[in-house]
């Protein structure tokens, strides 16, 4: 599900991102090694605690952005990637920000934002400073939620 979980000192929770490259017209290349590979995207897990705009950046290294959910199959996809790499139920950030408009949710990569599945009472925008968007796991349920320092 997705949710508006926000906390500025969330060093201690154990977290990552996922990166995608999208294939070029025609012929689409093989996903690189270590990645998954899903329909026309590439998504790879990168275990490293840090802010979601660093994250944003790293995976721009890497050829891709945050990745962006685009139904319930991808969602799955996304959460057996996390749990494959980790094998343990992280969160992660992925690409969707409302930062420059409140209230109004983009994906970073400019994915249509159709899909929501957004956790009871969210995104509420607590402290009025939840800009980006986690995905994470409450027990056997999942959702997305914010947080400003993670795993990636």
């Amino acid at each position: 599900r997705f949710s508006s979980l926000f906390n500025f000192n969330a060093n201690s929770i154990i977290c990552v991102f996922l990166c995608f490259s999208s294939g070029q017209c025609g012929d689409k290349p093989a996903c690189p090694s270590g990645w998954t590979d899903y329909k026309d995207r590439c998504f790879f897990y990168v275990p490293k605690v840090t802010s979601w705009p660093a994250a944003q950046k790293n995976c721009q290294s890497l050829g891709g952005n945050l990745a962006s959910v685009r139904d319930k199959d991808e969602y799955e996809v996304v959460q057996n990637v996390i749990l494959s790499a980790s094998k343990d139920s992280k969160k992660a950030w992925i690409g969707g920000t409302d930062a420059q408009q409140e209230g109004t949710w983009i994906w970073i990569d400019g994915t249509p934002f159709i899909y929501t599945n957004w956790y009871p009472r969210q995104p509420d925008n607590k402290d009025g400073n939840q800009n980006c968007i986690q995905m994470n796991f409450k027990g056997n349920s999942p959702n997305f939620g914010n947080s400003k320092s993670n795993l990636y």
